[in-house]
């Protein structure tokens, strides 16, 4: 069975985290789900707007259904993956189904024109080449990219279920490049401990009871002697 392929990104937080690559069988499978949705979509819509042409054939008027496909229904079919990924961060129904997601291969956040090029050359990756360009191009590739996916810079990962982090909110934190940390001895740190600390950090900041401000400082006190400073007076801040 062949290895899958990895991919190291590195957040704007300077947080390397490795992520699976969606395979060709996952990236398939979350085609034909959309496909499924469309045709589902395509065929409520059109039984809504067929009665509501029955109902204004009654009253003299007509046309209702071709307006509604050009109005409605083809919009539908053709923007349906640029919308999803675009307002659902690089999902549509197939990708959250499957667990998988578009993300940029240096770290940031995707953008829409990172979407838009994505689906402007589905035309030329999937459709035109009735999908085996971008079987040969995402099975041959590093970074299992199609040629939309190289052009924007982006490619499609699968989810880390262990990461009680989701990789949405860990991308889109801003970058501070001009920044220098108070505490260089961070850099020691593994991306999982970076995590812990940001995860019981926030949950002291939400909820601010005993257990969770026990847990902060035993976590101040295990991180300042790992990194051999004086434990802090200002506990949060540090």
């Amino acid at each position: 069975m062949p290895q899958m392929k990895t991919i190291a990104l590195r957040t704007t937080q300077n947080v390397e985290i490795n992520y699976k690559l969606a395979t060709l069988r996952d990236r398939n499978l979350a085609f034909f789900i959309d496909v499924m949705a469309i045709m589902l979509g395509v065929i409520v819509l059109t039984f809504i707007i067929a009665l509501i042409e029955a109902a204004m054939t009654s009253l003299g008027f007509s046309g209702a259904l071709i307006i509604g496909y050009y109005a409605i229904i083809s919009p539908l079919m053709a923007f349906y993956t640029l919308a999803m990924e675009a307002l659902n961060k690089g999902q549509t129904l197939g990708k959250m189904a499957l667990g998988i997601q578009v993300i940029r291969v240096d770290g940031r956040q995707a953008n829409f024109m990172d979407y838009l090029i994505r689906w402007v050359f589905r035309i030329l990756d999937v459709w035109f080449s009735f999908g085996a360009l971008a079987a040969i191009l995402i099975g041959g590739s590093v970074r299992s990219q199609r040629i939309g996916g190289v052009l924007s810079n982006t490619t499609v990962v699968k989810q880390n279920p262990n990461l009680q982090v989701s990789l949405a909110d860990l991308m889109k934190k801003d970058t501070l490049d001009n920044y220098t940390p108070v505490y260089p001895e961070v850099r020691n740190f593994k991306e999982s401990d970076m995590l812990l600390m940001k995860q019981t950090l926030e949950r002291y900041t939400k909820y601010r009871n005993k257990a969770h401000e026990e847990a902060l400082f035993e976590l101040v006190t295990r991180v300042s002697k790992e990194m051999q400073v004086d434990i802090p007076q200002k506990k949060v801040e540090f």
